[in-house]
């Protein structure tokens, strides 16, 4: 059953966790897992595109997954490579725009290239958003946002009392995409992992045991229907709410 249209959030991210344990698991090679993993991606891009989601994010490789063994490093490079080809005349035939966020310097040439290059044809689609996560960390960003700010204001560009929740949002990563209601986290872990940590301030939280290769677009919907059921009060009380419903 596909979630109720006029209950959908805006903007939803996914913490793709469980990949290497999946594998592990079945006594495969922990890239087996990546690679099952990116199926997973294909499937719940597509259901997020068809259910009319603004905007998808999807947590692909952290700034801490630099330190695991090269070959596992270089194996999710090469995945990340096969995406980018495989999946580019579906990104721009359902005008999706794709996007990253993260030291997308910090990619190896072979695979940042295509990255950008499928990222600068996309721009100017009018679909859903989908935005991967690459060498990403929630503190980088806000350090990489503080640092803007701070040479803006000794240039004389910027004065410290202009700087306000909406000049910092402005300046992070994620600037440009709507705001995050729902973040999504597999294999049974509750914590946020060094991602979105600015956006998830008032997002609503969905955790499952299902590990990320198993994950479908079931689960997808499942998460979509709890957080359709939830009330967001944004720090009023459900009487405010009810009397002003916007």
């Amino acid at each position: 059953m596909t979630p109720d249209p006029a209950r959908l959030p805006r903007h939803v991210a996914i913490i793709m966790d469980g990949n290497g344990r999946w594998a592990t698991a079945r006594g495969l090679e922990r890239l087996e897992g990546h690679r099952k993993g990116a199926d997973s991606v294909r499937d719940v891009t597509r259901a997020a595109r068809e259910v009319g989601l603004q905007a998808l994010t999807l947590y692909a490789f952290s700034t801490q997954n630099w330190s695991r063994p090269p070959d596992e490093v270089l194996g999710l490079m090469q995945l990340l490579l096969e995406f980018v080809q495989k999946e580019r005349a579906e990104i721009m035939d359902n005008g999706i725009r794709l996007r990253t966020v993260g030291e997308i310097a910090k990619l190896p040439d072979f695979v940042r290239d295509p990255l950008l290059e499928l990222c600068a044809a996309s721009a100017g689609n009018q679909g859903m958003i989908l935005t991967l996560a690459l060498s990403y960390g929630g503190r980088e960003s806000l350090v990489e946002a503080a640092r803007t700010l701070c040479a803006a204001a000794v240039a004389g560009k910027l004065r410290p009392e202009q700087i306000d929740e909406e000049t910092l949002d402005r300046t992070l990563w994620t600037s440009g995409l709507p705001p995050l209601d729902l973040l999504i986290r597999t294999s049974g872990e509750q914590r946020l992992s060094n991602f979105l940590l600015w956006e998830s301030a008032y997002a609503e939280l969905w955790f499952t045991d299902v590990a990320w290769p198993d994950f479908d677009r079931t689960h997808l919907y499942a998460a979509l229907d709890d957080y359709a059921r939830r009330e967001r009060r944004f720090g009023k009380t459900s009487a405010q709410l009810r009397e002003s419903p916007t």
